[in-house]
């Protein structure tokens, strides 16, 4: 669960700590306040992207931190360990979120550095937020699909990633396969181009590294004759009677002396034997290297048009011999599939049609799992709804395929194949018994849509182990005892997950286990936001201002206590049936 929230200047926020427990938790306030800005926060915190426009107007950057306690069994801790940062189950996860005014944003995980991908990786399988108009995506059917997959994701999982793996191997040779027969007079026309290049670099009978070689060649050749003067005059001058010689004549009067005094002349004999040695090697070392001087104009005139030609070549096809050998390679298989285009085109549609064949396999497969979990899944919503006042609701997910007059044939009929398959899926509902069942979008009012997403939130909170779920505001559009409804099922959820809600109905809050106001405060001149942790007193004299208004009465405030009584009742009941 999420243990500590801490916010630096983000927004109208400047300085808020707030700690937080097991259970549900309401978040409530006047209507911009900033509740929104909490969930903003543990949005970032969960791999949002961040903007230098969050940062509060003033200051250089922003800070969130988020603590939090998970169990032993989580698999955030797995995740962490592939991705090479340091956690134990033992110890609380720690996540920091910075955002600078230069529009830079730094996260770290157990102060560790890491990019947004790996953040967000993280934070997915920590929180999970439900805005204000997330519900409306009811409303596209295209969305219904990933809804149900969602669901199913165990059983689904591993077939449609079969089917994506084979997905991706069809399109790539399909691509291949288009390409080949859309490039006709083009591909004649780059092939008479790419034959002229190969016979020109095939010419030049090219080696990897000749260029440098040939270019330090050159040098020598170039600057022979200065090489030999230099070197001669050097060798000349050490092995005359100024070099080798002398150094003899100074060890035989040394020697000649060195029994009067051994401890101090016989080892300066000694060193200065072994410089002439050294220096001996040095000087025919010398000789040699003087002997090896090439003066060759010929040669170097060949030097000086091979490399004139690489150059050339340089120039066309890279920026060395290497990348023009590889230029070479690459249009050499470029051409050798332009020549034998034919052959190619029906190798390829017998490899196309050999995947096509396996890939509606593995559609078909995929489909017929669908099946089974979307009727699971309506079964299940539809004993969710019953608690949210909707029990005599109807609930239908219609899978059917893509058609596409220009598709693959399948079954008798030319569908469409996508990377989530061929099926389509459509969330059908009759609120009341005898009525069809009809699109969600032409007869879902609001309210009834906020609730079957809760619904379905409650069902994903079963298999997706995130502990942490936000809702903001899923309680729009409902009132009376749809609103009190939604605040049990809430409550029921927050057994399996820890809860929060900004919400602003007293149906709502005041079945919350712990809730938290949110206000505005003007100090020094600035407003800045504040989160105070409500006791009981403070609990009735929120709920007065939620049912009264601007003006809390000795009657609002009665009824306040009336509700927290009832509500406490309430849980009581439920804890003691086991939900």
């Amino acid at each position: 669960m999420l243990v500590m929230l801490s916010i630096r200047n983000l927004a109208v926020v400047e300085k808020v700590d707030v700690r937080f427990f097991s259970g549900f938790h309401v978040l409530t306030g006047e209507t911009g306040a900033g509740k929104s800005i909490i969930i903003d926060a543990l949005g970032l915190i969960a791999g949002g992207r961040g903007s230098a426009d969050l940062i509060r107007y003033g200051c250089d950057k922003s800070e969130i931190e988020a603590l939090f306690d998970l169990p032993k069994v989580h698999p955030v801790w797995e995740t962490l360990e592939r991705l090479g940062i340091e956690g134990s189950p033992e110890e609380h996860l720690l996540i920091r979120r910075e955002l600078t005014n230069q529009g830079k944003s730094t996260s770290r995980i157990n102060g560790q550095l890491v990019n947004l991908s790996m953040l967000r990786e993280v934070g997915e399988q920590l929180i999970n937020i439900h805005g204000q108009h997330e519900h409306q995506s009811l409303l596209r059917s295209d969305r219904h699909l990933s809804l149900l997959d969602t669901y199913g994701d165990q059983i689904i999982g591993p077939v449609k990633r079969k089917y994506q793996e084979q997905y991706n191997q069809f399109m790539k040779v399909e691509k291949e396969l288009n390409d080949l027969l859309e490039s006709s007079q083009k591909a004649y026309q780059m092939l008479d181009m790419y034959r002229f290049q190969l016979e020109e670099i095939a010419a030049a009978q090219l080696k990897p590294g000749e260029d440098e070689e040939l270019a330090e060649e050159r040098v020598k050749l170039a600057h022979s004759e200065k090489m030999m003067e230099s070197v001669g005059s050097a060798y000349e001058l050490l092995y005359g009677s100024q070099g080798l010689e002398a150094i003899s004549r100074a060890l035989t009067r040394i020697d000649d002396v060195a029994g009067y005094d051994e401890k101090g002349l016989k080892p300066l004999a000694e060193q200065l034997q072994s410089a002439y040695y050294q220096l001996e090697d040095a000087v025919f070392q010398l000789r040699d290297y003087r002997d090896q001087i090439e003066f060759n104009p010929d040669r170097l005139d060949d030097i000086e048009q091979r490399l004139n030609m690489i150059s050339g070549l340089r120039r066309k096809y890279g920026d060395n011999v290497e990348e023009i050998l590889e230029y070479y390679n690459r249009i050499e298989q470029e051409t050798d599939l332009l020549e034998n285009k034919d052959e190619h085109i029906e190798a390829l549609k017998a490899r196309r049609d050999k995947l096509l064949e396996g890939l509606l396999v593995h559609a078909k497969e995929l489909s017929q799992t669908r099946k089974q979990c979307a009727t699971d899944l309506a079964r299940q919503v539809e004993c969710e709804l019953k608690d949210l006042q909707m029990e005599r609701t109807s609930l239908e997910v219609r899978l059917d395929v893509q058609e596409d007059p220009n598709g693959y044939e399948y079954e008798g009929r030319s569908i469409r194949l996508g990377k989530q398959g061929l099926d389509t899926a459509e969330f059908l509902i009759s609120p009341n018994p005898g009525e069809p069942l009809r699109p969600l979008a032409k007869i879902a009012s609001g309210g009834e849509l906020s609730r079957i997403m809760l619904a379905m939130k409650s069902i994903f909170a079963r298999h997706d182990q995130i502990p942490v779920l936000i809702f903001d505001e899923v309680d729009t559009g409902v009132s009376g005892r749809a609103a009190q409804s939604i605040a049990e099922k809430l409550y029921i959820l927050a057994k399996t997950c820890q809860v929060f809600s900004i919400t602003h109905l007293p149906q709502v809050a005041c079945m919350a286990d712990h809730q938290y106001l949110i206000e505005k405060k003007l100090q020094e001149g600035r407003t800045m936001t504040q989160v105070e942790s409500l006791n009981e007193n403070g609990r009735i004299k929120e709920l007065a201002r939620m049912l009264g208004g601007v003006e809390i009465t000795e009657k609002t405030l009665h009824h306040a206590q009336e509700m927290l009584n009832l509500a406490a009742a309430q849980k009581a009941s439920k804890s003691a049936s086991g939900q």
